[in-house]
């Protein structure tokens, strides 16, 4: 519930009401894409402060404040009346609405472990599709016009996100830790830590895969309600292609994790997913109609899936644990939020050598993810199955 309406649903309603906004505010594409772009950028200065918060003060307190703070901040977007006013709460909101996904991807790990593990991650990363989902099908065909604008929209998701914080607040649990893994976890000094986690050369191809994929993906979600509705489709339309890339992924997310701890390997996942995103958001600027349903529609199924299981591998990383698990979370989504940042307005700027020309530079970053996929060894529990019957 918290990934659904706290971390997604207020992040992915903006794509649908840039038109809106962009009419209202007088935005062009490249400030557009800055905007979708700068929601990101502030994860790249918390995600690490929000691993050492969560390992230091405990997920019931981080979550109960962080909740309440994005409800404010993101109400605070709908008083922007420029550019920079809306990049600067949009910034804002993004510093504590990002410190979400981090604690409560730490969370799952602790309360879950061994092969549950995937199928747990799973099952959070269903509840962030499901807001990703609803957001972009909701906000401007329904919730805009029975609200009286985006301002609105943005005023009543703020009020839900302080909801769930006091619902965090009165009936939130800490996960069980050991008295030895606690006492470690408080009084490990960030500066150990972060000595130690440096040296995994799995932590950073796992941040470097994901900050490629992370920003074929934003910059492609950002920018296809735009391009769609240029090319004159209706804004149901436009916007339902994004709704459905989001859906199918919620509804496939499970499986693909259950599937992963079946056939204990993770990479078999991972790299046919970044295949299709290849190919999906490649062949986006050649086809139209039905075609682009089934591009989005078939990118969609590894979307949530692939992030369930990249954060899977760094838990199940030898030298990660407990201990350090919120720390490690940190510094990978440190990486990835770089991607988010930059991509979607290096891609919106290529839009003026042809409208279709940003969906190829973001196809390509999927091919840098799939050589930087190459170098990580797999986690699942049927190569440490094998590497333990070697040993013996």
């Amino acid at each position: 519930m918290t990934g659904a309406f706290v971390a997604a649903v207020p992040f992915s309603c903006m794509p649908v009401l840039f038109k809106e906004i962009s009419e209202d505010l007088g935005l062009n594409l490249v400030q557009i894409g800055a905007i979708w772009g700068i929601a990101s950028f502030a994860g790249i200065f918390v995600s690490l402060i929000a691993g050492v918060l969560t390992d230091k003060f405990g997920v019931k307190l981080i979550l109960s404040v962080s909740c309440i703070l994005v409800g404010i901040t993101g109400a605070l977007r709908g008083l922007s009346d420029s550019f920079f006013t809306l990049a600067f709460t949009v910034f804002i909101n993004g510093i504590v609405r990002l410190i979400i996904p981090i604690t409560v991807t730490n969370t799952v790990g602790m309360w879950f472990k061994g092969r549950n593990l995937g199928m747990a991650m799973g099952i959070y990363a269903m509840g962030m599709g499901f807001g990703l989902m609803l957001g972009p099908m909701i906000s401007a065909t329904i919730l805009s016009p029975a609200l009286g604008g985006w301002r609105n929209v943005m005023y009543f998701y703020g009020v839900i996100s302080v909801v769930v914080g006091i619902l965090w607040t009165l009936f939130g649990r800490e996960p069980y830790q050991d008295d030895a893994t606690a006492e470690v976890s408080g009084s490990m000094p960030l500066r150990q830590s972060f000595s130690k986690l440096i040296r995994i050369k799995a932590l950073w191809f796992i941040g470097l895969t994901l900050l490629f994929r992370v920003g074929t993906l934003m910059g492609m979600s950002g920018y296809l309600p735009l391009y769609l509705r240029d090319r004159g489709w209706a804004v149901a339309s436009a916007d339902g292609t994004l709704a459905a890339f989001y859906g199918i992924s919620t509804i496939c997310v499970v499986p693909l994790s259950y599937l992963s701890d079946r056939i204990g390997s993770r990479k078999a996942i991972l790299f046919p997913a970044l295949v299709v995103s290849l190919f999906c958001v490649g062949l986006i600027p050649f086809v139209d109609g039905a075609s682009i349903w089934v591009l989005m529609i078939v990118c969609g199924i590894f979307m949530d899936g692939f992030m369930s299981l990249a954060v899977t591998m760094l838990l199940e990383t030898e030298g990660v644990g407990p201990v350090y698990s919120g720390t490690a979370l940190g510094m990978v989504f440190t990486i990835v939020h770089i991607g988010s940042v930059a991509s979607p307005p290096l891609g919106n700027s290529l839009a003026t050598i042809s409208p279709g020309t940003p969906f190829l530079f973001w196809a390509s970053l999927s091919i840098v993810a799939l050589v930087m996929l190459f170098f990580i060894k797999e986690t699942g529990w049927k190569r440490l199955k094998s590497k333990n019957t070697k040993t013996l």
